[in-house]
């Protein structure tokens, strides 16, 4: 049970938001740029903190700490699903192309790459449906996770005695997933943007100060006490099979480890690869992080912030899933990890060991950081999903309706609907693992072709793009029923193959987008690869016109991005666990990759040749 000093702590953090969405109304409602892009004024250190606030989430936080649990070091590599790695291609370099093009959201970039004619619309078309169907699936994705987690901390026998209405105890965690979401729909709604980051900085110095005091009391619980797991545990390294037995320990785990599917790893780890260089490569997906890039003052600081977000992000949330992991891990009887149904749920360990292990008014401030890392996924996911509608969709077909008033209206009411179609999906939503397998494994690689070929190649067409999307989101929608118990990280050869014949068979049953608008763009964005035709079209008005010639460099550094970000989430483990060689090593590498990347990236971000 909650104690007065931890309830307090919680509506003072909740008052707060409601504060910062009152104060900065005014500002947000100047125009259309200031409500969704904070009118682009917004220092990029700020904003790489409200990113990474964004994804400091309560959902994912749960998943991860589960992992550690399980898999030990060798949990650092799961993460690369999402791919995390694709903060190191934004810092290099797609950051800044992505910027370049000064436009309000991703479906508005489209417009600079195909024009506006049929192509252009048909791709403008899918991208905002691709949008809404991973700004709605991310929203739904919270939503459960924060039921989950709130259901354990705030009894609901306590609570229902002052409800006039019956709830079923299956629908208890949904009741407490609306009433926490109103909060950041309000404050989202009002200050938009710029409420939005203000909030987030709030929430990620309540989670930073959390995270430090979990991973100092599991730091101590390691050094007083035994730690017992199994072979290979404190390993980041494998082999073909994860070889990870746990029967001696704890027995379920090893049911756990079979139902994830992770255990030929090697295979496991070589799609994650495959298929996370090839989304990184592909670019933002047009959710809250691309409207964090396209809110920068400039190409050079979205490149800044991309990168900010690793450094403040990796090692806070990682010590604190350390700690949680130790803790869990000593103490394991004491945890209560068994459901309604009287199986074991070992994505209850987070809030169990919360309840277990945080004395009063660290409690608190822990649910106050929790609840604030859900809110800020909800707020920022919930103003990427306001913006296509307004501006992709709203605006863009209602041209004469630039009335503030109209606007204020239809940045409420596109809010109000989208938060309502979150939370009626929320009910279909089994547990917070499956539709994050989903979102990053099957919907995210329908992403992936068409947003590739887009910045690479000339030839490519909207038609291209939209048979490519298309080709790509439909197989991503019905496979999970159809081959039901498989990964859904293996679907992604299929989505590979079918999105390529999309992209293919569109592209050349239509003629090449205007030259015009081939040249200004890659004028304008100046990618690498296969843009050889307009450049030469370009050298012939612009003799001293000069090519991006850096991909080996982009690569080099991207490289040692991977490296230097994977230390900062392998290092925090190690520091926790008291491992002293691994720690030492780690920092030798951190400090060698700080070095090259400061010479051959920061050093270059000036640059007027990209």
């Amino acid at each position: 049970m909650l104690k007065t000093l931890d309830v307090s702590i919680i509506l003072v953090y909740l008052l707060s938001t409601i504060v910062i969405g009152l104060i900065l109304r005014k500002r947000a409602q100047r125009s259309t740029s200031d409500y969704l892009l904070g009118g682009k004024s917004i220092p990029w250190y700020m904003l790489g903190l409200s990113n990474a606030s964004g994804m400091f989430d309560i959902s994912g936080t749960i998943w991860l700490v589960t992992l550690m649990f399980v898999y030990g070091i060798k949990s650092a590599w799961i993460p690369w699903l999402w791919p995390v790695f694709n903060q190191i291609f934004l810092m290099v370099y797609l950051s800044k192309w992505l910027r370049r093009s000064n436009v309000t959201t991703g479906a508005e970039w489209i417009e600079t790459r195909f024009g506006i004619g049929k192509g252009g619309k048909l791709s403008h078309t899918i991208v905002v449906v691709f949008a809404l169907l991973s700004c709605l699936g991310f929203l739904a994705y919270g939503f459960i996770g924060l039921g989950k987690f709130v259901e354990i901390f705030i009894p609901w026998e306590v609570v229902s005695t002052y409800i006039p209405f019956h709830i079923n105890p299956e629908y208890v965690p949904h009741f407490y997933g609306i009433v926490f979401t109103l909060f950041a729909v309000f404050y989202s709604l009002l200050g938009g943007m710029s409420g939005i980051v203000w909030a987030d900085v709030l929430q990620f110095a309540i989670m930073t100060i959390s995270a430090l005091v979990i991973a100092y009391i599991g730091y101590n619980a390691i050094g007083a006490n035994t730690l017992h797991v199994p072979d290979g545990w404190m390993s980041p390294f494998f082999g073909r099979t994860l070889d990870l037995d746990w029967s001696e320990i704890i027995p379920q785990v090893n049911n756990k480890i079979k139902s994830d599917g992770y255990g030929l790893f090697s295979i496991f780890f070589m799609m994650m690869v495959f298929k996370g260089i090839l989304v990184s490569v592909a670019g933002p997906a047009p959710n809250y992080d691309m409207q964090k890039i396209l809110s920068t003052k400039s190409p050079a600081e979205a490149a800044k912030m991309s990168g900010f977000v690793s450094v403040i992000l990796m090692p806070i949330r990682y010590l604190m899933i350390a700690g949680f992991a130790a803790l869990a891990l000593i103490y394991y009887d004491k945890l209560d990890l068994i459901t309604a149904t009287g199986n074991v749920d070992f994505e209850l360990i987070l809030p169990s060991a919360i309840k277990q292990f945080a004395p009063v008014g660290l409690m608190g401030l822990l649910l106050a950081g929790l609840l604030a890392a859900f809110m800020s996924t909800f707020a920022g996911t919930l103003n990427a999903a306001q913006a296509y509608l307004i501006n992709d969709i709203y605006l863009k077909y209602n041209t004469s309706s630039t009335n503030p008033t109209k606007i204020k209206v239809m940045n409420y009411g596109s809010g109000i609907l989208v938060v309502i179609v979150s939370i009626i999906l929320g009910f279909f939503v089994e547990d917070v693992n499956s539709i994050l397998q989903w979102l990053v494994s099957a919907l995210f690689g329908s992403y992936v072709v068409a947003n590739v070929l887009k910045w690479h190649w000339w030839r490519f067409n909207g038609q291209g793009f939209f048979w490519g999307m298309v080709a790509g989101i439909i197989p991503a929608l019905i496979l999970p029923s159809v081959l039901g118990g498989v990964l859904d990280l293996y679907y992604f050869p299929v989505l590979l193959v079918s999105s390529i014949i999309g992209c293919l068979v569109g592209t050349y049953s239509a003629p090449p987008t205007e030259e015009a608008v081939l040249i200004a763009f890659y004028t304008k964005v100046r990618p690498w690869g296969f843009w050889k035709p307009i450049q030469d079209k370009i050298k012939t008005k612009h003799p001293d016109f000069k090519p991006n010639t850096h991909f080996k460099r982009d690569m080099f550094n991207v490289c040692i991005g991977i490296i230097a970000q994977t230390i900062l989430v392998i290092l925090p483990m190690y520091i926790i666990f008291q491992q002293a060689l691994p720690i030492y090593i780690g920092i030798a590498i951190l400090v060698i990759c700080i070095a090259l990347l400061k010479k051959y990236w920061w050093n270059t971000l000036n640059e007027q040749l990209d």
